[in-house]
């Protein structure tokens, strides 16, 4: 029984991280983050 619980129980998390995923990219949040990493990434090497 414990073994059922542990698969459903990893099954309904990735059902979460594709809903959020898809939830992510259909409001354009990637452009927002994409945008920030490259922000950082180049301030850190004295660039930005």
């Amino acid at each position: 029984m414990r073994k059922r619980a542990r698969v459903w129980g990893v099954y309904v998390g990735i059902f979460f991280f594709i809903a959020l995923l898809l939830f992510g990219i259909n409001t354009g949040e990637y452009k927002t983050i994409l945008e920030k990493a490259t922000k950082i990434c180049l301030s850190c090497i004295g660039l930005g």
